[in-house]
């Protein structure tokens, strides 16, 4: 379904409260994800100025006099605030002497104190709101309540859905970057895709890392888009690339730096047997991952297609925009241990609660589902609130106290307080 309407955003609430307390407020996120539309509504009838540092011309005015180029009596907005990092100090000079909370919202599409050359600036001085891809609540004006709900309500959520695997396989590929939803074509799509991410190997991940080769970097993105939602390490590619160890290292954290990748610690806690602690790799973005291992929503549906990793990924990401916004404070893990228990993904609140989470593309479940969950209630006790296996299927079932299967959609589709039924 092509969007050329204004979608409303979920963080647009929380940079109006952020600029009301807080001097200076960054949206970070992929490019193209819908900063600048975010900026301009959330600007709306403030006076403000605003200035682009992907332009040469305000680059070269924020390098030769970066104080005289965040001066300014009203909000000033500086787009790409990455490009010229050194403009930091200017702002935290500027905010200090006049400490009114909203003088600066700035964007930037790299986490900007992972950036080389970026200074450690603004320290209780600005406060950081993640803008991802369009959600599916977004997309379908759905509420995206699933995080709040299932703290709120544990295994008395319920919902029923008439979301098809055929569906669930268009909104993997389809993804959430505004411009690629708006794209009806299938090869239109595929092709701002591959412009994309190329785009982005050449422009920001060399500013990043000491890139020797552009090949070797889009040979690995596919790689990584073909191990989407497994645990990958620098020497488990050091085979299949030919680079070193440390090389792999370095262009990991600059994929994850430019918003492309997300890696999802590995969860432990004194539960009698050792966890892993090694990253689950996702895609920030479900449908530059299929692009890249050139599948469409047909071929996701064939025996032997990687649905299921391509659907782990679509989930675990939905869950990580969900926690830029929800009202719980929640932190996201996976779960493996040695004795082979896992669980693809671990919500744990700041007062230990656990929600435990599996995915599985099949529309039907049964107990062996439920494993590494069940190995989890056991040994949490009462923090642990729920287990849920989200499928493909249509219906809530139960498998036992606090475990449920329950469809996918519940992810946008439950409001935060879902009433019970």
């Amino acid at each position: 379904m092509p969007t050329s309407r204004l979608i409303p955003r979920h963080a647009a609430a929380q940079v109006d409260a952020a600029l009301a307390d807080t001097r200076v407020v960054l949206i970070s996120g992929a490019r193209q994800a819908g900063k600048s539309t975010l900026v301009r509504i959330v600007a709306g009838d403030r006076l403000a100025e605003r200035r682009d540092l992907d332009r040469a011309q305000d680059r070269a005015a924020a390098t030769a006099d970066p104080v005289g180029f965040v001066d300014s009596p009203e909000l000033l907005i500086i787009d790409e605030i990455q490009r010229v990092p050194e403009l930091l100090l200017a702002i935290k000079a500027a905010v200090d002497e006049d400490p009114r909370p909203g003088r600066y919202l700035l964007t930037g599409s790299a986490r900007l104190f992972g950036t080389l050359a970026a200074p450690d600036a603004l320290p209780g001085r600005m406060e950081t709101i993640e803008l991802w891809p369009f959600s599916q609540g977004e997309l379908e004006d759905e509420p995206d309540g699933f995080v709040d709900a299932i703290f709120t309500l544990g295994p008395e959520l319920r919902h029923e859905s008439a979301v098809t695997r055929a569906d669930y396989a268009a909104r993997i590929v389809r993804g959430g970057l505004p411009e690629a939803t708006s794209r009806d074509d299938p090869r239109r799509r595929q092709r701002f895709l591959d412009a994309y991410v190329q785009a982005l190997i050449d422009r920001d991940v060399r500013q990043l890392a000491d890139i020797q080769s552009k090949g070797e970097l889009r040979r690995l993105v596919r790689l990584l888009a073909a191990r989407s939602a497994t645990i990958v390490a620098a020497n488990s590619l050091e085979s299949a690339l030919g680079l070193s160890r440390p090389t792999i290292a370095r262009y990991l954290q600059a994929l994850e730096e430019i918003f492309l990748i997300r890696r999802i610690p590995g969860w432990s806690r004194n539960l009698g047997t050792r966890a892993t602690a090694a990253a689950k790799l996702i895609f920030v973005d479900s449908g530059i991952a299929a692009n890249e291992i050139a599948v469409d929503a047909r071929a996701l549906l064939r025996p032997g297609a990687p649905f299921g990793p391509l659907l782990e990924s679509f989930v675990l990401s939905e869950l990580s925009r969900q926690l830029s916004w929800s009202a719980h404070s929640v932190e996201l893990s996976h779960y493996r241990d040695h004795s082979k228990f896992e669980v693809d993904a671990v919500l744990e609140d700041r007062a230990g609660r656990v929600v435990g989470i599996e995915v599985k593309a099949a529309s039907t479940v049964g107990p062996d589902d439920f494993r590494g969950l069940r190995r989890l209630a056991d040994r949490l006790g009462d923090d642990f609130v729920a287990g849920v296996v989200l499928y493909t299927g249509t219906a809530t079932l139960p498998f036992g106290p606090k475990l449920r299967a329950i469809p996918v959609s519940a992810l946008w589709q439950v409001p935060p307080q879902a009433e019970l039924r």
